[in-house]
């Protein structure tokens, strides 16, 4: 049996984004498993699971804005930026004000430069960071640019604030966390997170592990799976006639034709008969719509 399609799952505390994978599988007898977006152990929320053919479109889902919300307590800072890792600082909170905590945050708000936490999956010459983490090292890590275009403070109960934020890839809202903490004076760590959304996935069309097991015990899982186009629903598309799609699905380029809108360098193809069948990019130099990504259509070997 192959499943090509995308699960909305809301992954649990205390399961790796790799378990979540690696039940899926089980689960389905899909081959072809993989995550759109890895969440931390103890993180919850939207974690995108793709199967089959939609395992080719997780990096357009990687590249999707993210939302979350977060409890970072004041006063302690750990070396994992989270509540599991050992305490580096610790801080008297006792006379900060909303007032001060809401600038604080306010002040991280836009572009702003982020250096990944020890404890991550980033590589250094081929070594995951958190690797050399357990080993006791710690290496020069460089900055990176990151987009944070909504950060909220929805609640503040001392030593713990509530924070809504709505960010580009690779903002780790651990270091955020730590760095408001910085910017306050008095350390802080990330004490709880969850995934609102990523990109077109939302917190309240999630399912539960325990739903998807039960849907694909009962052999009604595929109404939980959802098309692989909904991946790229973002990106603008046209359909194609018969022998326009003979073209693309053999790897042939499309011209461009008078009054497209070429400022868009990316498109969903959809068959005549409505079936997605490929992504394609536009070739500035040659004029030219190129197949990036063919699907096969269902039933279709």
């Amino acid at each position: 049996m192959t499943i090509d399609g995308i699960l909305n799952l809301d992954k649990p505390r205390g399961k790796t984004s790799f378990d979540m994978v690696a039940l899926v599988r089980r689960l389905s007898g899909e081959r072809r498993v993989g995550h759109a977006g890895t969440l931390d152990p103890e993180a919850t929320g939207v974690l995108p699971i793709c199967l089959g053919q939609a395992t080719r479109l997780v990096e357009y889902l990687a590249e999707a804005t993210k939302s979350y919300r977060a409890e970072v307590e004041l006063g302690v800072a750990t070396d994992t930026f989270d509540a599991a890792g050992k305490v580096t600082q610790r801080g008297d909170v006792s006379s900060l004000t909303r007032e001060q905590v809401e600038a604080a945050v306010s002040s991280f708000r836009g572009s702003i430069e982020q250096t990944p936490p020890m404890y991550s999956a980033v590589k250094i010459k081929g070594v995951p960071l958190y690797r050399l983490a357990r080993a006791g090292l710690e290496v020069p890590r460089k900055a990176r640019r990151v987009e944070l275009y909504r950060i909220v403070l929805l609640d503040w109960q001392p030593p713990v604030l509530a924070i809504e934020v709505e960010c580009s890839k690779g903002t780790y809202i651990r270091s955020l966390a730590h760095d408001i903490g910085q910017k306050l004076g008095c350390g802080a760590h990330l004490k709880n997170l969850v995934r609102l959304k990523s990109g077109p996935f939302h917190i309240t069309e999630a399912v539960s592990i325990v739903r998807i097991e039960e849907a694909f015990k009962q052999g009604d899982w595929s109404a939980l799976v959802l098309p692989l186009d909904v991946a790229v629903e973002h990106l603008p598309a046209i359909t194609v006639d018969a022998e326009s799609e003979k073209a693309i699905v053999n790897g042939r380029s499309l011209a461009s034709t008078p009054g497209e809108d070429l400022a868009v360098k990316l498109r969903r193809v959809y068959s005549s008969d409505g079936s997605f069948i490929a992504i394609t990019r536009f070739d500035e130099e040659r004029g030219y719509w190129k197949p990036e990504k063919v699907f096969r259509k269902r039933g279709k070997a």
